[in-house]
C-alpha cells in the first residue's frame, strides 16, 4: 500500500486543517488537488493510501453550477471500486453520498447549522461518537444515507451526520478538521459567514464554546483518522 494521501480542495485556503497536519505527522505524504481550478486528479495507483474530500461552498443539489464536481464524482467512484480509503468532510461527505446514489439538499424551512451542535451515536452499543458530542458545523444542506451504508451519528436539525460504506469510506456532515483557531480567526471574518441565516449560532456563543469543545473534537478525530488511514500502511 502506498503512502500518499490525496486531499481534494474546493476553496483556496491556508492548508492548516487538523486532518492534513495530523496525517503528515504520521508520515504520509500529502498531495493537494484543486479540480475547481481545472486541475486533473491523479491516476489511481498503489501509491495512494487514501483520499480526503474537503468542504466548500458548492452545493451538490446545484451541481450544474460547479461542473468540476462531475469529474470528482467519477474519480471518487473509481476509488471506491479500488478499495481506496475515502473520507468526506461536509461537502466532501455530501459528494460521497451523491456518488453512492443518495440525495443531498436543504431543509424545507431553510434552517442551517453554523457553530457547535450536539450529535448522538446511532448505535449506543458500538458508538461512533460519544453521547451528547458537540461538533463544529457549517452547512445548509444535508445528505441521505445511501443504500448499503450504515448511519453512524445523528443530529436534531440534520438527522444524518455520519455514515460508513464498507470498511473504507466514511462521510461526515460536520467539520472536525477545523480547529478553533481557523473558526475564530478566519471563518468569523469571512464574507460568506451566515450570521443572518436561521439556525446560525451567534458569534458570541461560538467564541464561548470553542475552547470547551475543540480539544475533545481533536482527540476524537485523530482516532477516526488512525482507523481509516492506519500508520501501519506507511512504509518506514
Amino acid at each position: 500500500m502506498g503512502q500518499r494521501i490525496i486531499f481534494i480542495e474546493h476553496e483556496s485556503e491556508p492548508r492548516d486543517d487538523r486532518a492534513s497536519r495530523y496525517l503528515a505527522d504520521q508520515g504520509f505524504a500529502i498531495a493537494w488537488f484543486q479540480p475547481f481550478k481545472g486541475e486533473l486528479l491523479p491516476d489511481i495507483d498503489p501509491e495512494i493510501a487514501g483520499v480526503v474530500i474537503t468542504g466548500g461552498g458548492a452545493q451538490i443539489d446545484q451541481i450544474e453550477q460547479s461542473p468540476y464536481l462531475y469529474s470528482e464524482s467519477q474519480w471518487v467512484e473509481q476509488c471506491l471500486k479500488a478499495n481506496v480509503p475515502v473520507l468526506g468532510l461536509c461537502l466532501g461527505g455530501q459528494l460521497l453520498a451523491h456518488v453512492l446514489g443518495a440525495g443531498v439538499g436543504p431543509r424545507e424551512d431553510g434552517l442551517q447549522e453554523f457553530g457547535y451542535y450536539t450529535i448522538q451515536p446511532n448505535d449506543s452499543e458500538k458508538p461512533f461518537v460519544p453521547q451528547d458530542f458537540n461538533v463544529l458545523q457549517n452547512h445548509s444542506r444535508g445528505f441521505e444515507v445511501p443504500d448499503g451504508a450504515t448511519l453512524l451519528a445523528r443530529g436534531e436539525l440534520f438527522p444524518n451526520q455520519a455514515f460508513c460504506y464498507g470498511d473504507n469510506a466514511c462521510a461526515l456532515q460536520f467539520h472536525p478538521e477545523v480547529t478553533s483557531a481557523i473558526l475564530l480567526k478566519r471563518w468569523h471574518e469571512a464574507d460568506w459567514a451566515p450570521w443572518d441565516r436561521p439556525g446560525t449560532q451567534s458569534k458570541t456563543e461560538q467564541q464561548k464554546l470553542a475552547p470547551r469543545y475543540d480539544p475533545l473534537i481533536g482527540s476524537w478525530f485523530t482516532t477516526v483518522l488512525d482507523r481509516l488511514f492506519p500508520k501501519a500502511l506507511v512504509n518506514p
